[in-house]
């Protein structure tokens, strides 16, 4: 059957995510097929490279046959149980690996289903940790200008990002926002380093202010993704963890979309040297086969929770999905690939790669940055290079890109004006330059 077919049974029925679905009048929706390292193939034959790893989790790419095997194996053992009074050997497994590989005195693994959930769990914790020692001034949080957490209420709270955030306003509680330390806004001749410190002054005021009814600070380490790709200098990491030590707050890390070696290091808190009190992983944690996430935490907070029943401390979040035997399973797999391929410093020769190949972009008259960490590369379009005027959003100028990418065989699905890549760790060099082709063409296409 063509992909017309499947189409229009899909937008008779279905309500898509992130989506004016009246584009659809004019943007024809692509039904997927079936899918093979970094290709993916619809119902007519086109085959497209999938440059963002399918919202940023498909780390090992599509039917990879190491995660293939090992679900197989564990769909013959145990699909799914409650984890609350039972367990399972792939959720302690993955536990105890997870303990392992991320920063020292992180021992303690509590589960959920999704991004959002893992960054509420975390902020509950955080609040609730206050709560049992007596410290029930500290209900607020801080966060940076232009973040992202999710699109659950309390994820939009601590979020910063006005389209998906201002409809919901009204419901949400009061963060403290600070500005970010986002290296696009550095002046000529300043370092990435520089801004961090001189952006931080805002951060220690706030927390200097705040700190008595603050609970924690949460950030997404170096890359505030959906905020525009915007990036930072681990050194501003540095500073929050020695500024909440010093004024009793907690850090919350979200690693959601920059874990499993999106950044250059397995996580990117390895780059400040740092233990957040809350590390939030998902997305890449299973390689985009089956929804998961993991709030790691320390002795001390877990200390606070556990006492006798009666005096109501405990810890009653829970999602029916926690856990999940299968998703576990698929998380031990993709950590074996990590361990077996190197898979670290692998990426870092394919980050050479697409440092360079978009490297010519940086004199086009129309782009005001190319940016980078690790696996993970954006580039800026705007009106004007010189002030660095934007385009304006409602001209839609990514779309465009998107648009060309799709006639060329890939999937380039911009944020606003900026293009970026985000893709499989399977992607070659050669699959590499072409992205880069297909965007310049794109971003030529977009600035005219």
């Amino acid at each position: 059957m063509s992909n017309q077919h499947w189409m229009q049974r899909d937008l008779s029925v279905l309500w898509h995510p992130c989506t004016q679905m009246k584009d659809h009048e004019t943007l024809p929706l692509i039904p997927i097929r079936r899918g093979e390292g970094v290709w993916l193939e619809d119902f007519d034959g086109n085959r497209y490279i999938d440059a963002i790893s399918s919202w940023w989790v498909n780390i090992f790419g599509h039917a990879n046959p190491r995660i293939n095997d090992a679900l197989k194996a564990q769909l013959d053992e145990l699909e799914h149980v409650i984890l609350a009074g039972f367990s399972h050997q792939p959720v302690i497994e993955l536990s105890e690996r997870l303990v392992a590989l991320t920063p020292e005195g992180l021992n303690h693994c509590f589960y959920a289903d999704n991004g959002s959930s893992a960054v509420e769990v975390a902020l509950k914790m955080s609040f609730h940790y206050w709560r049992n020692l007596g410290k029930r001034d500290k209900t607020r949080f801080i966060t940076l200008s232009n973040s992202y957490h999710g699109e659950t209420l309390g994820t939009l709270a601590v979020g910063d990002v006005a389209l998906y955030k201002s409809t919901y306003e009204p419901l949400l509680m009061e963060a403290i926002t600070v500005p970010s330390p986002d290296c696009y806004q550095r002046e000529a001749g300043e370092s990435c380093r520089e801004v961090a410190e001189r952006m931080f002054v805002h951060m220690e005021q706030a927390l200097a202010r705040h700190a008595d009814e603050v609970c924690a600070v949460i950030v997404e380490p170096l890359i505030q993704c959906a905020g525009s790709m915007r990036m930072y200098d681990p050194y501003y990491l540095t500073l929050l963890r020695e500024a909440c030590d010093r004024h009793g707050v907690h850090l919350i890390a979200d690693e959601i979309a920059v874990g499993f070696g999106r950044t250059g290091t397995l996580f990117a808190c390895e780059q400040a040297g740092i233990r957040p009190d809350f590390m939030c992983l998902s997305k890449g944690i299973t390689a985009g086969y089956l929804p998961l996430s993991v709030v790691l935490t320390h002795e001390q907070i877990y200390q606070a929770f556990y006492d006798d029943y009666q005096n109501l401390t405990a810890f009653l979040h829970s999602h029916s999905y926690t856990g999940n035997p299968l998703a576990c399973r698929a998380a031990l797999a993709t950590l074996d690939i990590f361990e077996q391929d190197d898979v670290i410093n692998a990426n870092r020769a394919l980050a050479q790669v697409m440092g360079d190949s978009v490297a010519h972009l940086k004199d086009h008259p129309h782009v005001a940055d190319v940016r980078q960490h690790g696996m993970t590369l954006a580039v800026e379009m705007v009106k004007d290079k010189a002030s660095g005027e934007p385009y304006p959003w409602q001209e839609r100028r990514g779309l465009k890109v998107y648009q060309h990418a799709l006639s060329r065989g890939a999937l380039l699905r911009p944020l606003g004006n900026v293009c970026y890549m985000m893709p499989p760790y399977v992607i070659t060099p050669e699959q590499i330059h072409l992205l880069a082709e297909v965007m310049s063409e794109g971003i030529d296409l977009a600035c005219r």
